[in-house]
């Protein structure tokens, strides 16, 4: 989601802020002409959602601020759950409401199920050749399809213990070495994720020195986070092509994307060309994810033909849509389990029976933590990694909530409201209590409209289950090893609950929390 141009103009140069200001002063103008008249001759007879006043050129972007999920959410209030907004050039209906988030991407998932095209997106994505951003279409289809399968199957997940088991181990030794002093989660569980999504990608040399570009190659994607977050849109997403082409050359927007780019797709090509090296041992079960990748692009088959770009935008889109959502989940999770002591000891208490005499977490474990999986619940309903689903668009016109919708405007959820709407959750919705899941069912698997922070219908994120499989082995092994608490002098007002307004929404301080290894009987 983007937020105000008005960042992307401040953030120019002194000496070209004026010239700039003064040239999209004479073009809003012209525009402004023309978007009434469209409006005027174009709308007729349509019913279109209510939505705020718009200002000439910028639409309504400069009301969606560092944070768009809650902007939106006070706009919605004064104009309802279904409401038009003009983002630049690009109109889009904001949604709020499960009924009508349901009505949109369920009822309604074949009219509206492809993706708006961005110029950035585009760009690092190899040409939309990987799922997350892909249009809806053939190459999609066999796209989510390949990557289902070989990666993100209940096949793959199962397989994927050794990555999940060997980081996690990790982790435990570096929290056990640091007993008693204070921690900063963050950089931990992020670097934990990001092993485990590698491993699995990549195979056992990932973390290794085989990977020397390894620390460029994670700047990179944090680079890639925040300029496909809001704070990195791009003013060719929201103006005439030529004016905001020239805005983007201007504020060096374009010049950082394509160092971005060429980041990653030297990391890209070594990772390739490693696989491909004929003294590399012969790889086992089948090989990791870029041998799958390779096999395809070698050996074609199928409806459309793989390349080597294919390749590379697959491995690009595993890594963004896992290391920063994964991470950031089981860190809010441990920062509403820290403020509350009742919930964290019942699921220490849960996790400890189950694994009984022994000294570590195990697959089996897992299917006995129904209290594990109502926190984890809790923490998807109050903190989608994604408070804004990405953005669809639809194909064909079609109604929302007894409104009009055309074709080619773009539909945004509001996750993070449904999440927290007492129309859905009448029990201190607010409140973070997992324990309200005892007597609702729902699940975030898609099926229920007042819990889809993974999305829902055709464009569901085909992650989840690997996503889910980590999150909570990660939690189980973390409560289960250690007991937890804050620095001395510090109390469960003291955590700071606040968000960074990024593509996923992270903790804007660091999870500062003192371990010391659990000893049987000695709780």
């Amino acid at each position: 989601m983007a937020i105000s141009l008005t960042s992307l103009l401040l953030s120019l140069p002194q000496q070209w802020q004026p010239v700039l200001f003064a040239l999209l002063s004479a073009i809003s103008l012209v525009l402004l002409t023309r978007i009434r008249s469209r409006s005027s001759s174009g709308k007729n007879g349509l019913k279109l959602p209510p939505g705020p006043a718009t200002v000439p050129l910028l639409g309504n972007l400069h009301q969606l601020g560092p944070l768009p999920h809650r902007a939106l959410r006070d706009l919605a209030r004064v104009h309802g759950p279904v409401m038009q907004l003009q983002l630049g050039k690009a109109p889009a209906v904001v949604i709020s409401s499960a009924e009508a988030a349901w009505e949109a991407l369920k009822a309604h998932d074949l009219d509206c199920c492809t993706r708006p095209v961005s110029p950035g997106t585009k760009r690092l994505t190899y040409d939309l050749k990987n799922v997350a951003f892909a249009p809806y279409g053939p190459y999609w289809r066999e796209a989510r399809k390949l990557l289902t399968v070989e990666l993100l199957s209940a096949r793959r997940v199962k397989a994927a213990w050794y990555a999940r088991h060997d980081q996690v181990e990790k982790l435990i030794s570096t929290l056990s070495h640091a007993e008693g002093k204070p921690v900063a989660l963050d950089e931990h569980v992020l670097s934990l994720s990001d092993g485990i999504i590698g491993m699995v990608a990549f195979g056992n040399i990932y973390g290794s020195d085989k990977f020397s570009q390894n620390k460029n190659f994670q700047d990179a994607l944090d680079d890639v986070m925040e300029m496909l977050s809001g704070s990195g849109s791009s003013a060719e997403d929201f103006l005439p092509k030529a004016i905001g082409r020239l805005v983007d050359r201007l504020t060096g927007f374009i010049a950082r994307r394509e160092r971005i780019f060429r980041q990653l797709d030297a990391f890209f090509e070594m990772v390739i060309e490693q696989h491909l090296d004929p003294k590399r041992a012969p790889p086992e079960n089948g090989g990791d994810l870029v041998d799958v990748l390779i096999d395809l692009w070698k050996k074609p088959c199928g409806t459309f033909s793989f390349t080597k770009d294919h390749v590379k935008a697959i491995i690009f889109s595993t890594f963004v849509a896992g290391i920063d959502t994964n991470a950031t989940t089981i860190l809010w999770a441990m920062s509403e389990l820290i403020r509350k002591p009742r919930v964290l000891k019942k699921a220490q208490a849960e996790i400890r029976a189950a694994v009984g005499g022994g000294d570590r977490v195990q697959p089996d474990d897992m299917t006995k933590l129904s209290y594990l999986r109502m926190v984890v619940k809790e923490t998807l309903r109050l903190h989608p990694p994604t408070p804004l689903l990405l953005p669809r668009e639809t194909m064909r016109h079609i109604q929302i909530g007894g409104y009009d919708v055309p074709a080619k405007t773009r539909i945004y959820v509001n996750a993070w409201v449904i999440g927290r709407d007492p129309a859905n959750w009448p029990d201190d919705p607010e409140e973070f209590n997992p324990d309200r899941f005892e007597t609702n069912e729902a699940d975030f698997k898609g099926e229920h409209p007042v819990l889809m922070p993974f999305g829902t219908g055709r464009r569901i994120c085909p992650g989840m289950s690997m996503a889910m499989a980590t999150v909570e082995f990660t939690l189980a092994t973390l409560l289960f090893g250690f007991q937890w608490a804050l620095p001395e002098g510090r109390t469960a007002d003291d955590v700071s609950m606040e968000e960074e307004g990024r593509l996923v929404c992270h903790r804007k301080t660091p999870l500062v929390l003192v371990p010391t290894v659990y000893r049987r009987g000695l709780e």
